[in-house]
C-alpha cells in the first residue's frame, strides 16, 4: 500500500465551503499519487473555529464548541472523499462533546463509510489543566482492508503500553497524528513514534500540524514534519525513516509499505523486539535490585 502523512497548516475560513475545498484538494493530491491511506493531524479541525469569527476563535472554550458544531458536516465530507477516491482516511482530530467536556477524537473512514474512531487516552498538561479536554475510554484496533490499524494520538504515542496493547491485538500500522507548539514537543512525539516502530517492528505514521495560526490561541504555534517510520532492520531504511517532509513545510510525505515486510522483519530481523517483548515481564518478575 502507499501511505500519505500530512504536514498540515491551519487556515482561516469565511465559509464552510472554503474548508471543504481545502480538504478536498489535499485528498485529491494524495489520491493522484496513488495513496491508499491518508493521515491528517491532531487538532487539524481547529481551523474551523474561524467560522465563528475572530472573537470565538480567540476564546479557548468557545473555539471548542464552534469546531464541534461542524463535526457532522466534516464527517460527511471526509466520508464522501474516502468513498469517491476508494481510500482510507484518518481525519483531522477534533473536540467532540458526548458529555459535559469534550474528548479529542480522530475518525477513520474507509471506502464504505466510517470504520470507527479513537479518542485520545492520555491528556497533556494543557488539555487537562487549562482546556479541560478529557480522555476517551479505551484503545481500539481497526480491522481494515489494509490490515489492522491502531491510532496513538500525539501524547499517546509516548506511552509504549498503549501501542503494545494494539499490536498484541494485531495492529501492524500505528497512526500518530500530532499537534505540537515547539521543536521539543515535536521531538517528543517523533522519538515516541520511532520507538514504537522499533519495539513493535511495525510502521508508524506521524502527521503533524505545521506553521502559525494567529486566530486560535489553542493551536497558535505548530512545529513538525510529516514522516513514516519503520524498524531500522532487515529490508527497512537504516534510519527507520521511510519518508519525511521538511521541517514546517506543508505537504504530504509518501511511502510504500509492504505488510509482508512487517511480518518478515518480525520473523527474521537482526533483532526480534516484537517476539522478545514478553521477556521483560519474565525478568521483572524476579524483582529489581537496588544496589
Amino acid at each position: 500500500m502507499k501511505i500519505a502523512a500530512a504536514a498540515y497548516p491551519l487556515d482561516w475560513f469565511d465559509r464552510f465551503a472554503d474548508y471543504e475545498a481545502k480538504i478536498t484538494g489535499w485528498v485529491a493530491r494524495a489520491a493522484e499519487e496513488g495513496a491508499n491511506l491518508l493521515v491528517f493531524p491532531e487538532y487539524g479541525a481547529m481551523e474551523l473555529a474561524s467560522l465563528g469569527g475572530r472573537a470565538v476563535a480567540a476564546d479557548l472554550e468557545a473555539a471548542l464548541h464552534e469546531v464541534a458544531r461542524h463535526g457532522p458536516a466534516v464527517g460527511e465530507v471526509l466520508r464522501g472523499l474516502a468513498e469517491a477516491h476508494h481510500l482510507h482516511i484518518l481525519g483531522p482530530s477534533a473536540p467532540v462533546f458526548e458529555g459535559a467536556r469534550p474528548v479529542n477524537r480522530a475518525v477513520l473512514y474507509g471506502p464504505s463509510g466510517v470504520i470507527g474512531h479513537q479518542d485520545k487516552l492520555i491528556m497533556t498538561r494543557f488539555e487537562r489543566e487549562t482546556w479541560d479536554v478529557v480522555p476517551g475510554g479505551e484503545a481500539r484496533v481497526f480491522d481494515t482492508a489494509l490490515g489492522r490499524i491502531g491510532v496513538v494520538i500525539c501524547y499517546d504515542s509516548e506511552f509504549p503500553l498503549l501501542a503494545r496493547a494494539m499490536v498484541e491485538r494485531g495492529a501492524e500500522i500505528l497512526l500518530a497524528p500530532s499537534c505540537t507548539d515547539s521543536l521539543a514537543g515535536f521531538t517528543r512525539v517523533r522519538v515516541g513514534a520511532m520507538a514504537r516502530a522499533l519495539e513493535n517492528q511495525c510502521v508508524v505514521v506521524h502527521a503533524p500540524t505545521v506553521g502559525p495560526c494567529d486566530f486560535c490561541p489553542a493551536v497558535d504555534e505548530n512545529v513538525g514534519r510529516a514522516a513514516i517510520y519503520g524498524p531500522p532492520d532487515n529490508g527497512w531504511p537504516a534510519t527507520g525513516i521511510l519518508a519525511e517532509t521538511g521541517l514546517n513545510e506543508p505537504g504530504w510525505a509518501f511511502a510504500e509499505v509492504d505488510r509482508d515486510a512487517i511480518a518478515r522483519v518480525r520473523r527474521e530481523g537482526h533483532v526480534l523486539n516484537h517476539a522478545h517483548w514478553s521477556e521483560q515481564e519474565v525478568r521483572l518478575a524476579r524483582g529489581v535490585a537496588v544496589l
